[in-house]
C-alpha cells in the first residue's frame, strides 16, 4: 500500500503559500535537459547475467594484494587477522544497532568500553568517546570543540596536514563564520606554527607523522600553545605508529584526533573506516559524539551504559555539542578485537616491521638515480623527488604491476612544485621481493 500522505488540497494549499502555480515552478531554475535527461541504462536482466556483468566490471579493479602495494596517505594496506572477521561477522554484532536499551546491548556497549580504553591508551589521553565517522571529520570536530572551549573563532592549520582533512575543517569552521589560517606546503617539517598564533586563535592542528610521513615533536608547539590559551590538536592518520613513537598526549596535545583503520580494518576501496576523538578529562562534556561508561547495577552486578550523550539526539540541537547521530560500531568493534589479539608487544612488533619495511623501501629507492629523498625522520611513509612527474611515473608502473604511491599532484592539483613528489608507505605487508620490483620497475622508467 503506497503511503501519501498529503492531498491534492494540501499541495495547492502549500503552492499557494509559496506562490508557485505547479510543482514543476519549484525547478524552473534546473536546466530541462539535465532535469529530463534520459538514463542510459541497459534493459533488465535476469539475476544470472546481472552477477556475470557485476563480476566483469568488479575484475577491473585492482586490488591491493594483487602486486607490490607501496600507497598509503592516510589508508595503509596492513595483515588483519581471520579471526577479526570472524568475530564481527557473528549475528549478535554483525547486526546490533544503536544501544540505547542497556539492559540488551551490553556486549555492544562493552566492546565500544574497550575501544574507549585502547584508543586512551594509544594516544596517551584520559578519555576517548566510541569513534567517530573517519579521521577527516574527527578532525574538524576537534576544531568546532576548540570554538567552544576558547569562544575564539581561528583556527590554524598546519601545511603538512591532509589536504582532505584540512578541506573537511574549513568547510565546517567557515561556515560557522570562523577564519582559517594555513601555512604553506611544508615538505620537511620546518614550519613554525607558533609563530602564526594571535589572540583570536582556538586551536593549531598538527599532524605527525604528517602527510610527507615526518615525524613531528609537538613539544614545544604544546608549550606555545598553553601560554596563549590555544588547544593543540595533533592528528593521526596512521594510527599504527602508536607503537613505536611516543603519544601526542605526551606531547601535551589537548586533542588527538584521526584515522582507526589500520587495525583491524581492510583498505575495503574506500571505507567504511573509523575515526577517533581523544582528550583531556577537563573537556570531555565539550567533545563530540557518545561515551559509554561503566557501572554497577542495582545488585552490584558490572554494567554498561551510554553516558554524556550531548549530541543532538539526546538534548535540544541549539545545546548540541555536535549533530553526528552514530558511530563506526563495527569498524570500532574490528578495531578493538584485532587491538585485543596483538596487545601492546604484539603492536610493538608488527610497528618495528612496519618501519624496517620503509627503511628498507627508502634505501633502495634513494639509490635509483634521479631519484631524491626528502623525508628525514619517518616511521613507514616517506616523500621523495623524482626528476619528472610523479602522476605519469604512478600510471606506467601500475601497468608494470606495481602500485609506486600517491603523487603530490593528486592531494594538491594546482600547485605544480609538488607535482614532482611521491609519497611511498611500505607496511609489515612490503616483502623483500616487491621492494625488488619496484626499484627495478622505477630504474628502468626513469
Amino acid at each position: 500500500m503506497r503511503y501519501l500522505p498529503l492531498s491534492d488540497a494540501d499541495r495547492r494549499q502549500m503552492l499557494n503559500v509559496i506562490g508557485a502555480k505547479s510543482i514543476d515552478d519549484l525547478y524552473v531554475d534546473v536546466p530541462k535537459a539535465v532535469l529530463n535527461a534520459k538514463i542510459d541504462l541497459p534493459p533488465h536482466r535476469g539475476e544470472l547475467e546481472v552477477e556475470r556483468i557485476m563480476g566483469a566490471m568488479a575484475a577491473k579493479n585492482r586490488a591491493a594484494g594483487a602486486g607490490p602495494f607501496f600507497v598509503g596517505c592516510g589508508a595503509y594496506k596492513h595483515h588483519v587477522p581471520a579471526s577479526v572477521d570472524h568475530v564481527i561477522q557473528r549475528s549478535e554484532f554483525l547486526t546490533s544497532y544503536t544501544p540505547y536499551q542497556p539492559e540488551i546491548a551490553q556486549g555492544t556497549l562493552q566492546y565500544l568500553f574497550e575501544f574507549q580504553t585502547q584508543i586512551a591508551a594509544l594516544t596517551g589521553m584520559e578519555v576517548a568517546n566510541a569513534s567517530m565517522y573517519d579521521g577527516s571529520t574527527a578532525c574538524a570536530e576537534a576544531a568546532l570543540m576548540a570554538r567552544r572551549v576558547t569562544k575564539r573563532g581561528r583556527v590554524v592549520l598546519s601545511g603538512a596536514l591532509h589536504p582532505h582533512y584540512a578541506a573537511t575543517t574549513r568547510t565546517n569552521v567557515e561556515l560557522l563564520g570562523d577564519k582559517v589560517a594555513q601555512l604553506p606546503i611544508d615538505i620537511e617539517g620546518q614550519e613554525d606554527l607558533a609563530a602564526a598564533i594571535d589572540a583570536e586563535t582556538s586551536c593549531v592542528i598538527v599532524q605527525t607523522p604528517d602527510v610527507f610521513g615526518n615525524l613531528c615533536d609537538l613539544s614545544a608547539l604544546s608549550k606555545a600553545c598553553q601560554a596563549k590559551g590555544v588547544l593543540l590538536v595533533a592528528v593521526v592518520t596512521e594510527i599504527m605508529s602508536l607503537g613505536a613513537v611516543k603519544s601526542p598526549g605526551e606531547m601535551g596535545a589537548d586533542i588527538v584526533v584521526g584515522e582507526g583503520q589500520s587495525i583491524g580494518n581492510g583498505l575495503n576501496f574506500g571505507g567504511p573506516y573509523v575515526g577517533f576523538f581523544a582528550t583531556r578529562e577537563k573537556l570531555i562534556r565539550q567533545t563530540p559524539g557518545r561515551y559509554c561508561g561503566m557501572t554497577v547495577d542495582a545488585d552490584g552486578r558490572r554494567g554498561f551504559v551510554l553516558t554524556l550523550s550531548t549530541r543532538e539526539q539526546h538534548i535540544r540541537r541549539d545545546k548540541a555539542t555536535s549533530n553526528i547521530c552514530t558511530n563506526s560500531g563495527l569498524c570500532a568493534l574490528a578495531f578493538t578485537v584485532h587491538m585485543t589479539l596483538l596487545g601492546e608487544a604484539g603492536l610493538r612488533r608488527v610497528a618495528m616491521l612496519n618501519h624496517e619495511a620503509a627503511c628498507k623501501t627508502a634505501e633502495a629507492l634513494a639509490g635509483v638515480k634521479g631519484v631524491s629523498m626528502l623525508t628525514k625522520s619517518y616511521f613507514n611513509e616517506f616523500t621523495l623527488r623524482l626528476p619528472t612527474n610523479a602522476a605519469g611515473v604512478v600510471e606506467k608502473l601500475a601497468a608494470e604491476g606495481v602500485l609506486a604511491g600517491v603523487p603530490g599532484e593528486r592531494l594538491w592539483p594546482h600547485d605544480k612544485a609538488a607535482h614532482d613528489l611521491l609519497i611511498v608507505a611500505a607496511t609489515e605487508c612490503v616483502t623483500d621481493g616487491d621492494i625488488g620490483a619496484f626499484r627495478t620497475a622505477l630504474e628502468k622508467l626513469l
